[in-house]
């Protein structure tokens, strides 16, 4: 009752676009000057908000393309667009890096959404979940989900002792590798939804 191909490919998926490593030096940068105790907080809730934002698309993405009238292979095409959009800013390094606000939780906004929850994020397991369509491929998806979310939480929670082992440079290397599987992953679903665009006329 697991699919172990489809948690692969998803938690993959999922891992090169939220970027834990990434994560870091923004989470440090977000939460700098609060206790320990707040810090670890933080990184409570903004894993808990990016989860439940991924599980309302997962659960009711499929209804709300069908409001719109949005087919899969437009959403495919358009999702590998965005990822490729994605990509390019993990190569190129050009993301921006939001400035700490004090009068928001940064837990909540810009940290749990939209860099963590963010559409390519939101695109990917609204395809995964359309795709799941036996019992092992749907508890796989929603493991996968989950899973990347409990590493995220890890990630920050210890942001402090993972920046001190890997350094700002092995950070920057591991974003650009992210980057390069991201574009592989974005070209190819753009080929898919492109095949099923042309089998279907």
């Amino acid at each position: 009752m697991f699919d172990v191909a489809v948690f692969s490919t998803l938690f993959v998926t999922l891992f090169v676009i939220m970027d834990p490593p990434g994560i870091t030096p923004i989470f440090l940068a977000l939460t700098s000057g609060r206790a320990a105790k707040v810090q670890r907080r933080m990184a409570w809730q903004a894993a808990t908000v990016a989860f439940c934002v991924i599980a309302l698309f997962g659960l009711f993405g499929k209804q709300i393309l069908g409001r719109l009238h949005i087919s899969t292979p437009a959403l495919m095409i358009a999702g590998g667009l965005l990822l490729l959009l994605v990509a390019l800013d993990l190569l190129t390094g050009k993301s921006e890096e939001p400035t700490q606000t004090k009068d928001v939780n940064v837990a909540l906004v810009p940290l749990g959404m939209p860099l963590l929850a963010g559409p390519g994020a939101i695109v990917s397991v609204i395809l995964a979940v359309q795709h799941a369509d036996d019992a092992a491929s749907q508890v796989a998806v929603w493991t996968a989900i989950a899973a990347i979310h409990v590493v995220l939480y890890l990630v920050m929670r210890f942001s402090l002792v993972i920046i001190r082992v890997i350094k700002d440079g092995g950070v920057v290397l591991v974003t650009r590798l992210a980057g390069m599987m991201l574009s592989a992953l974005a070209v190819q679903q753009i080929i898919n939804g492109v095949t099923q665009v042309v089998q279907g006329s």
